[in-house]
Formats: structure tokens, C-alpha cells, sequence
């Protein structure tokens, strides 16, 4: 599958890396893709590096992993000229904001994923990747088995492309229905953060045990 992951911090080049590694064809998509670091790097881990717009409008799949200010103007390059329209846009950013303490921009009785939905409304929009850290991201090992990646949106098979992915890079996969269910896995971000703060560590995931019969747990 030809992939574009719009984002260049950690996390984009964590999942551009891992998918490539699992057999895709991944673009890097940047604002300024010949910047010197990123031709290093994507030489080295095989993918290719292109302007936002160029690198959506040429994949089949879009992953969405840049920090949540830049969201809008990432979005709106990507789907210039309607070229997000029936792609699957995998959301994984999370709403966040610094106050006294770090809390959720949107929540309650909306979320970042709906969010990312309206402003590319022609897009089958797939919350994933939102609750864990860039360091566990592709082939998580973790005290356990493997962890749970969850995945919502509003069209089937789109959450089956995302699902996809994620079990290619080590995940079991918790579907969790339509879009509306970003409500409750932004949160859970949260809680992620909270405890990575607290213990300063980062090895710690999210495991949904019994779920065969009511949400479809895959196992990598």
C-alpha cells in the first residue's frame, strides 16, 4: 500500500519507518522535505520524503502525526484540490493543551478525531495509534503479550485498513466502533501521560483482556 504520514517528529517517523519495514511504501510528508536531517533519515530507513500535498494526493492511506496546532494547516494541505476524498486519514494526534497540568483541548461531547473528520469531510477518518508513545509504536514488547491498539471511525473498512496496520506492526486490535468513540480514547492518552510523568517511564501500554466475544480482538 502506498502510505503518506504527514508529521516528521517522533511519532511520524516512527510509524513511516515501520511501516516500510512491514512492506508499504511510505512517504514522509513535510513542509520542507529536503531539509538536510530528513534526507539523512529517510535514506537510511527507506522512505521516500515529499511536500504534504504532492505525498497525500499520491497515496492510498494518509496517517495524521503532527501535534495538534499544526492539525488545520496540515489537513488543509493534504486535501487540497479534494485529494483526501475517499482516503483513509489515520488520526493519530491527540487534542492537547498546557495549563496548570496538561488536559484535552476538545473533549466530552466532542474530540479531536471528529474534529479532523469536519475538516476533511470527504475522508474516512480512523482514530489509532493516540494511546501509547512513539517508543512502543512498532513491534511493542511489553511485560504481558502484546498490547491493544484501538481503532474508531465511522466507515468499516477503513478501520479495517487501520486494524491492518496495526496488527502488521505487533498490535492486537480492539475495534471500537464509529468516530464518536475518539471521545473516550483521547482520554486515555491522558492516563497514558499521566503515568509515563509519574514513574518516568515510557514502557507501559494498554491491554484489553476478554474482548473476543464483544469488540473483536485480533492477535498479532
Amino acid at each position: 500500500m502506498d502510505i503518506a504520514v504527514i508529521g516528521t517528529g517522533n511519532v511520524g517517523r516512527t510509524l513511516a519507518a515501520g511501516l516500510a519495514g512491514a512492506g508499504h511504501t511510505v512517504t514522509l510528508a513535510s513542509r520542507t522535505p529536503d531539509r538536510p536531517d530528513l534526507t539523512d533519515w529517510g535514506a537510511g530507513a527507506s522512505v521516500g520524503l515529499g511536500p504534504i500535498g504532492p505525498a497525500a494526493a499520491g497515496a492510498e492511506a494518509v496517517v495524521l502525526a503532527t501535534a495538534w496546532d499544526g492539525v488545520p494547516e496540515a489537513v488543509a494541505a493534504a486535501g487540497a484540490g479534494g485529494a483526501l476524498d475517499g482516503k483513509v486519514l489515520i488520526d493519530v494526534t491527540n487534542p492537547l493543551r498546557f495549563t496548570d497540568r496538561l488536559e484535552l483541548a476538545v473533549g466530552h461531547t466532542d474530540s479531536g478525531g471528529e474534529t479532523v473528520q469536519r475538516l476533511a469531510p470527504g475522508a474516512r477518518v480512523v482514530k489509532a495509534f493516540n494511546t501509547v508513545g512513539w517508543e512502543l509504536m512498532v513491534s511493542p514488547a511489553v511485560a504481558g503479550g502484546p498490547p491493544t491498539m484501538f481503532v474508531a471511525g465511522d466507515d468499516p473498512e477503513a478501520r479495517g485498513v487501520a486494524a491492518g496496520l496495526a496488527a502488521a506492526l505487533g498490535w492486537g486490535v480492539h475495534d471500537c466502533g464509529d468516530l464518536r468513540a475518539a471521545r473516550l480514547l483521547e482520554p486515555m492518552a491522558l492516563v497514558w501521560i499521566e503515568h509515563a510523568l509519574r514513574t518516568g517511564s515510557r514502557g507501559h501500554a494498554f491491554r484489553l483482556l476478554g474482548t473476543e466475544a464483544v469488540g473483536g480482538t485480533v492477535a498479532p
